[in-house]
């Protein structure tokens, strides 16, 4: 089997990264591995099998990074039809040690999971990255800022386990220093306990801060096409690993530079999983995550007459008080309503396609029986 693919960055300098295929650069530390992860392999170790670290999945095929480099495995033996079930970037796979081609066996437990709903209509979840410390929510600061979209963001990453960071790229395009701590301050309201960075890797402001706080694991690269990710990428890989295309002037929107979700080793120490643009970030089954981001009227709504308040005209709601008084923005209350009605209608649809295929399951089975009778009684 060819192990050739089509690649959205620079191979050429990968090597350096601990990519390359020929022999290995890094040990399986610099991607993650530790005590745990061996605790959890232990079973496969005794079969002859080795781990590997997934960095890239496309057509049914994955790149692993193993002790001994980088090579090209087969997915078909983890493919079942639940998609949160499928192999995906961050994942830590159970690979043959030898063959033609090579078969991912099976993936270790995850610890964590970046989870959206997909764009279709059908209520399915699609994984972005597992095994994820940070979430790194990339915003431009080239075009207005959509705080509601950044709450969507916030809700998926804090629901996924990992830690939420915000970065504002393209500070320079900011200069007055006054105007940028109001935009700072106006993302700061709309992620409470989430850290909120300005940088600039056209300037280097921010970069090193940046680095220091994702050295310590794996973090994901999220945001809009145009966002500057696969620039900040670059930044903070040392090097022009991968490719970057110019944003519209008009909307601050560019091509989908990454077409795959990519893990990159970082030479400050943990790994960068770069994704590509997100037009549609659907909630899927992120209640907690909402919770986490509107904290402020969750705890509002526990001295509310009612405990099932839906803070709309009821007497006595301590949070419609609260945007009266104007110690609640009621921007963030119409944001925290929509993104609870999303969720509600995501999981109603959700437990009505698994009702379905239950019954389709049944009454499969149901069939199955009923000839294997009329096949015993010789009809």
């Amino acid at each position: 089997m060819s192990s050739s693919f089509s690649t959205p960055f620079n191979t050429s300098a990968l090597g350096s990264w601990g990519f390359n295929t020929s022999a290995p650069s890094r040990p399986l530390a610099a991607y993650g591995w530790d005590d745990a992860w061996a605790a959890e392999f232990a079973p496969y170790a005794e079969q002859g099998l080795v781990p590997g670290r997934v960095v890239r999945v496309d057509r049914g095929q994955c790149d692993v990074a193993t002790a001994d480099g980088t090579l090209r495995a087969d997915t078909a033996y983890v493919t079942p039809h639940d998609p949160m079930r499928v192999i995906c970037t961050g994942d830590w796979a159970v690979v043959e040690p030898g063959g033609d081609p090579r078969f991912v066996r099976a993936y270790l437990p995850r610890r964590t999971a970046f989870v959206r709903s997909t764009s279709s209509n059908r209520s399915e979840a699609q994984i972005l990255a597992a095994n994820v410390d940070h979430a790194i929510i990339a915003v431009s600061l080239a075009v207005e800022l959509d705080l509601g979209r950044i709450e969507r963001f916030l809700a998926l990453a804090w629901e996924s386990g990992a830690q939420p960071l915000v970065v504002l790229t393209k500070a320079d395009l900011v200069p007055d220093p006054v105007g940028l701590s109001y935009l700072v301050r106006d993302v700061e309201t709309a992620a409470p306990g989430v850290q909120v960075l300005p940088v600039s890797a056209t300037t280097g402001e921010g970069i090193e801060i940046l680095a220091a706080v994702v050295a310590g694991g794996t973090s994901v690269l999220l945001g809009q096409s145009g966002a500057g990710k696969s620039t900040l990428a670059n930044a903070l890989l040392g090097a022009e690993v991968m490719e970057v295309q110019a944003a519209r002037d008009v909307d601050g929107k560019g091509r989908h530079t990454t077409t795959t979700r990519n893990l990159l080793v970082l030479p400050g120490g943990g790994v960068l999983i770069d994704t590509p643009g997100l037009r549609g970030v659907g909630l899927y089954d992120a209640q907690s995550g909402v919770g986490q981001v509107f904290a402020e009227i969750e705890e509002l709504a526990a001295d509310c007459r009612f405990h099932d308040c839906a803070h709309g005209a009821e007497p006595g709601c301590a949070v419609l008080a609260a945007v009266e008084d104007g110690s609640l923005a009621e921007r963030r209350l119409d944001s925290y309503r929509k993104l609870l009605r999303e969720n509600q209608r995501i999981v109603a649809k959700t437990d009505a396609r698994l009702r379905a295929e239950i019954r389709r399951e049944w009454k499969a089975k149901g069939a199955e029986g009923r000839a294997n009778g009329l096949l015993k009684r010789g009809r």
